[in-house]
């Protein structure tokens, strides 16, 4: 299928459905780090600036993918939902939709989404689509089944004017089960910057790579290694949790600051993901309506739901369309990473002192072994012989 990414970011969805047999005639992005990667790594697509100046898309478009900015409609945000400046920039899908009348449509974005102000973000996405047109199926997908030690749930919407989408997304179903704390025999990874109200924490993964923090700066997540240490692991091994070659985001900084490849890699769509929906997108299954359920009508929207062309239906069915457990953390990542700081470590300490939740047995222990070694008062052989005892 000839296909065009909008929001292109640096290619997650577009590289994806390549590995499926599609190819992106053209691809829309605005950001110049972005801009800088995509032009080396997509020599073959028409690349192009703001969606706002695209007037229509190209004759024999037959997909149109995005993953629309979700710094409006993520927890972290400004949930300004659709009426913000950046996440309502979606509207220029549905402009080009109308004029160009694509026959598929795939959106990607935060799942905050069907919860921030009762859904209302996607019950008006949903209505956009459906007055031009289209029926559709949304549904919440984990990366961490697709073979990536990454914990990603993202949401995922294909809409359709000549087939069911819920035959693509609504098919593979193969859930399965997460590994269990076990510090000092797993890796976990955190986030450091956190440690009051919320932790990201993840078992044998990362926590959901970000794009960045409320105020824009970048924001590794930390691993707590079986061995002790805690590391924020390498850039190009937060590529390579992405599905994207290492060094894919090197060309950025030929533009801009090496730090700005983690917004890149945490805004991106995991491309094993990309690749698995680009192939039902060319052999769709068969959806099984025993999954259906009632639709609410209001209050937080179901993880998966779907429109047949007269009603909607909420769906039951797991974010695993595809059961691929990934290797364990600390054998996937090919790079030592940097040890986490004296000062970054106590600053999580002393927010966790303060803060609500409950923490895995062990973990903040393990945090004061660290900070013990950082601060200089414990060798790394010292730490090791606590841990073990």
């Amino acid at each position: 299928m000839q296909v065009v990414g909008l929001f292109a970011g640096v290619g997650g969805l577009e590289v994806g459905f390549a590995r499926a047999g599609h190819k992106t005639v053209l691809a829309s992005e605005i950001l110049p780090a972005a801009r800088a990667v995509l032009a080396r790594r997509l020599v073959d697509t028409e690349l192009v600036g703001d969606v706002r100046a695209l007037r229509s898309l190209p004759a024999g478009t037959d997909v149109v993918v995005g993953g629309f900015p979700c710094q409006d409609l993520s927890q972290a945000g400004l949930t300004a939902g659709l009426d913000g400046e950046r996440s309502g920039l979606v509207e220029e899908i549905f402009r080009l939709a109308a004029k160009s009348r694509p026959r598929w449509i795939v959106l990607e974005n935060v799942p905050f989404m069907l919860q921030l102000r009762q859904g209302n973000a996607m019950r008006r996405i949903v209505d956009s689509l459906e007055e031009l047109g289209y029926v559709w199926a949304w549904r919440v997908v984990d990366t961490h089944g697709f073979g990536l030690p990454q914990r990603r749930e993202r949401v995922f919407l294909v809409a359709s004017r000549e087939a069911d989408p819920a035959d693509v997304l609504l098919v593979d179903d193969e859930p399965w089960d997460r590994a269990k704390t076990a510090i000092g025999r797993l890796a976990h990874g955190f986030y450091w910057t956190e440690g009051r109200g919320g932790l990201g924490w993840a078992v044998d993964a990362i926590p959901t790579l970000k794009n960045g923090s409320a105020i824009g700066i970048p924001s590794p997540p930390a691993i707590l290694m079986p061995d002790g240490r805690v590391i924020k692991p390498d850039i190009r091994d937060a590529e390579r949790l992405q599905g994207f070659p290492e060094n894919w985001t090197l060309p950025a900084e030929e533009v801009g600051k090496a730090s700005a490849r983690w917004g890149l890699v945490g805004s991106a769509v995991s491309v094993p993901v990309a690749a698995w929906l680009g192939g039902r997108l060319d052999k769709p299954g068969q959806y099984d309506r025993g999954h259906d359920a009632p639709f609410p009508l209001t209050g937080r929207l179901p993880k998966a739901a779907r429109f047949d062309g007269r009603r909607r239906h909420a769906v039951q069915i797991s974010v695993d369309p595809i059961a691929l457990p990934p290797p364990s953390l600390a054998s996937f990542l090919n790079h030592e990473g940097t040890m986490l700081s004296e000062r970054a470590t106590a600053g999580f300490r002393g927010r966790t002192k303060v803060a609500t939740l409950r923490f895995a047995d062990g973990f903040l222990e393990a945090i004061d072994l660290h900070l013990d070694v950082m601060s200089g008062n414990a060798t790394p052989v010292q730490m090791e012989e606590k841990r073990v005892a």
